[in-house]
């Protein structure tokens, strides 16, 4: 089944918008030189404090590339959780959905808490002897799951080179991480319907330990910065809906009735949150593992058994959708999503969520927001890029 739209409330088409000019006579002239000085944004901004947005150029002559991903996803909601294996322990850490970025750094801290009393009671063997082992920990992924818990590991457990092993069939930038919008907000993550009310209460303490995490990190170094962000609504009633992981992770939260200035959408709820560019975060994730000591070794794994035959006596599974074969979760299923990747537009400076979204990152404008359960196919469909560029096109044509 294909489809375009975010959510039974996003399914909305774009209409008209004209905008008002608001400086009339050397009074106003003079107030924006004022505030030209003192606050640019302001001047930008208009007196009556009007948002701009530069016109995001919707065509199929600026795309660049099309990709397509197919999120972990379980109706259930992501595994966090640890069983023991003899004299080891597995620990799972997957099935994110459309959560995989957002949520990693929250489910990499409750996975390695996991770890945490097993480690204490386990009788390692001395310092000395331990230097000849290859390491303490085993992560098996090398996608944005396994490198937050590998870096939390090593952060936690810090005794020297080798404590943290990683081992991967496919490193950045071929991961499913690598794909990914890069938009926090712990979206597509589970079935409200199916879920528990156990889950529920877990995913929104990883929502808040991953946000604070995120926000450390922000600045160009890892790829991290904060946006000005649209949701457009047709109804008034998709207002009081509580935005994913709770509202009170989304500073600046304010709502607009005035589809003449808002994309031609009568109900507009605006807010901030942190737009993530993965080709820049997960290298400079890769690069920390690195000089922290850690150790990569590339190797795929076939079974549980060939898991469990590793020396590393806690072992982490960060596989995401591999975990179905690797470790019969047959709840798990991948859920494919294609995006449409334009030209870079350094002038276009918010995001907006409607029938799809639109993400401007430094490597091209995102636009996605397909949806499609039980679909293992990697190849791009013509007729999804020619919904998503039509969709997105008529929401640019609002804009005059």
């Amino acid at each position: 089944m294909n489809s375009f739209y975010l959510s039974d409330a996003l399914t909305d088409d774009g209409s008209g918008i004209n905008r008002r000019g608001f400086l009339r006579g050397a009074f106003a002239a003079g107030a924006l030189l004022l505030a030209a000085r003192t606050t640019p944004a302001l001047a930008l901004a208009g007196l009556e404090g009007e948002r701009r947005f530069a016109p995001v150029k919707v065509s199929r002559e600026r795309i660049i590339r099309e990709v397509v991903g197919l999120r972990p996803y379980r109706a259930e909601g992501f595994v966090v959780g640890a069983e023991r294996m003899g004299d080891k322990l597995l620990v799972h850490n997957y099935g994110h959905g459309g959560g995989g970025i957002t949520l990693s750094w929250g489910t990499a801290s409750l996975a390695v808490d996991l770890a945490r009393d097993f480690t204490a009671s386990r009788a390692y063997t001395p310092r000395r002897q331990r230097a000849a082992t290859p390491g303490r920990f085993a992560v098996i992924g090398c996608g944005v799951s396994g490198l937050s818990v590998a870096r939390l590991l090593q952060r936690r457990f810090q005794d020297g080179p080798g404590t943290v092993t990683i081992y991967a069939r496919e490193l950045p930038p071929e991961t499913t991480s690598n794909i990914a919008g890069g938009f926090w907000s712990p979206t597509s993550v589970f079935d409200a319907q199916t879920a528990s009310a156990k889950f529920t209460e877990q995913f929104r303490l990883a929502a808040r330990l991953s946000n604070r995490a995120f926000q450390m990190l922000v600045g160009p170094e890892y790829g991290v910065r904060w946006i000005d962000s649209f949701e457009l609504y047709r109804h008034e009633e998709s207002l009081a809906r509580e935005l994913p992981g709770g509202n009170d992770l989304y500073p600046q939260l304010e709502t607009h009735r005035d589809p003449e200035h808002y994309f031609g959408f009568p109900f507009v709820r605006q807010y901030s949150t942190m737009l993530i560019e993965p080709p820049v975060y997960l290298n400079a994730l890769l690069r920390d593992f690195y000089i922290a000591g850690g150790r990569l070794a590339v190797k795929e794994f076939r079974s549980r058994e060939e898991v469990m035959r590793l020396p590393e006596p806690v072992v982490f599974n960060c596989t995401g959708l591999g975990a179905r074969a690797l470790f019969g979760d047959q709840k798990l299923g991948p859920v494919r999503g294609q995006l449409e990747v334009l030209l870079p537009q350094p002038e276009v400076d918010y995001c907006y969520l409607s029938a799809g979204y639109m993400f401007p990152r430094r490597d091209g404008i995102i636009l996605g927001g397909t949806w499609n359960h039980d679909d293992w196919s990697l190849a791009p469909d013509p007729t999804q890029a020619d919904e998503i560029i039509k969709g997105h096109a008529e929401i640019m044509r609002a804009l005059k």
